[in-house]
């Protein structure tokens, strides 16, 4: 009875864990006339970037005026 109390504890603190990953990353494309920032680093959208992709957070992204991805939403 014991194992079952741990296994159920250890996968109670496993998805807690999971639900406290930090998901605000995107990315965005270092151009100067960038507008959009994108979720997935393989967006349709950031693959026409002829500068360097860069990791952000979102609230950076948006500070500098930046929205999501039209193929994102």
């Amino acid at each position: 009875m014991v194992s079952i109390k741990r296994l159920w504890l250890s996968s109670l603190i496993f998805i807690i864990h999971i639900s406290c990953i930090n998901t605000s990353d995107v990315y965005v494309c270092n151009s100067p006339n960038a507008q959009r920032y994108h979720l997935n680093v393989k967006c349709r959208g950031l693959s026409n970037c002829s500068y360097k992709t860069i990791k952000t957070t979102v609230q950076k992204a948006k500070k500098e005026g930046r929205t999501l991805c039209k193929w994102e939403r």
